[in-house]
């Protein structure tokens, strides 16, 4: 008999986690962003401003051909923006989170052909790598949301 309390104990347990766990309101994804949230993206989104201000930097490396700074500022400066911007695009809406990080791979890949661009002292290359991670850094900060 006690065994048979223990299965009958066993088994209301059951059946009452399994309706508590199929009860209840379901979670609903957010389809645009709350004034809280902006501003949480905005705070997120001051280092990468900051780097993409800094880019004349590089910019101008380029165009001294000192590939020994270009390469010394992609790793340095603009080695650090891949967490911040990881970090940003895991806090955008799921929409928008495919496109960021797509945008974000297109970024380092940039900096990847420019740095080997550097490493082989080709003008051509480095200024046509340095004009796509601008278009791509700016089409990145184009999908946060400004209010």
């Amino acid at each position: 008999m006690p065994r048979l309390r223990s299965i009958l104990s066993l088994l209301l347990m059951a059946v009452a986690i399994f309706c508590v766990s199929c009860g209840g309101p379901k979670a609903s994804i957010p389809t645009t962003y709350a004034p809280e949230k902006i501003e949480q993206l905005q705070l997120l989104a001051e280092p990468i401003e900051e780097a993409q201000k800094n880019l004349d930097v590089l910019k101008g490396f380029i165009a001294d051909e000192n590939w020994i700074d270009t390469r010394t500022y992609i790793h340095g400066p603009l080695g650090g923006i891949r967490q911040e911007m990881s970090n940003l695009t895991r806090s955008l809406l799921p929409k928008d989170q495919k496109e960021a990080r797509n945008l974000s791979k297109a970024l380092f890949s940039d900096f990847e052909r420019l740095d080997a661009a550097a490493k082989d002292r080709n003008l051509t290359a480095a200024k046509r790598q340095y004009g796509k991670a601008v278009d791509d850094l700016q089409g990145f900060l184009d999908l946060l949301p400004t209010s």
